[in-house]
């Protein structure tokens, strides 16, 4: 635990020093298993895109997902997005989506490889103006235990990962790409906690910005099914 929170803060240090603006990504999520091949997710998300400390976005999201086999698990989820400016509800987003998470394993190493696809409904309050989007995600994750051969109780572990964004019918159809590098620790058998550096690319017509988040999360999983064998679902990032 100590090892973590010292690569956290150094961590901190030098992307606050390294960037004019940082934002911030905070997230809590549950992973429960109800059925060997069955389980729910849920996740909060609080970020200050414009200012570290002043919360300005929102969301709330979850799904139920099946374990096809160990290492494939698809999965179909909605949320609720909101955006403030200036202190005002600027946009508000209602999504579905369903993904395939596939996974590999090289030694210790593991490869996630996720394939999304969302349907976005957007409503502007300030304009009364309402549009729809379509948006296809990949995302590469690889994560290394530190301490250990496997994550369990205990292990520290490195998390990195590339996301590709694809959207229809705005334009470019490239419209976003992220970059996460980072840490967790798991603490016991239902606690995890994250933390790391993401780097988000927006590619505009009206121009194009970066995003420089330092994000949080503490993770809660909790196998209803009693299953001998603990597995630790690390979401990352979302």
């Amino acid at each position: 635990m100590k090892l973590f929170l010292s690569l956290s803060l150094v961590l901190s240090m030098c992307f606050f020093k390294a960037q004019d603006h940082i934002s911030s990504f905070n997230a809590v999520t549950l992973t429960y298993k109800f059925h060997p091949k069955f389980f729910l997710y849920g996740e909060g998300q609080l970020r200050g895109n414009e200012d570290y400390t002043y919360p300005d976005y929102y969301e709330i999201k979850g799904g139920v997902g099946y374990n096809l086999t160990k290492n494939h698990k698809p999965f179909v989820g909605l949320g609720r997005y909101v955006n403030y400016k200036n202190h005002d509800l600027s946009k508000e987003e209602f999504r579905i989506w369903l993904q395939d998470v596939i996974d590999l394993k090289k030694g210790i190493v593991k490869f996630e490889n996720r394939f999304r696809i969302e349907k976005s409904w957007f409503y502007e309050p300030n304009t009364d103006k309402t549009s729809q989007r379509m948006r296809y995600r990949y995302r590469l994750n690889v994560s290394v235990p530190l301490n250990s051969k496997t994550i369990q109780k205990g292990t520290v572990f490195a998390n990195a990962y590339d996301e590709m964004f694809l959207v229809s019918p705005m334009k470019p159809t490239f419209a976003r790409n992220r970059v996460y590098a980072g840490f967790g620790y798991q603490i016991d058998d239902y606690f995890g906690v994250l933390t790391g550096y993401l780097w988000q690319r927006e590619f505009d017509a009206a121009g194009n910005r970066n995003l420089h988040f330092i994000y949080l999360a503490l993770n809660i999983n909790i196998d209803g099914t009693k299953h001998p064998v603990k597995t630790y679902d690390f979401p990352g990032a979302d």
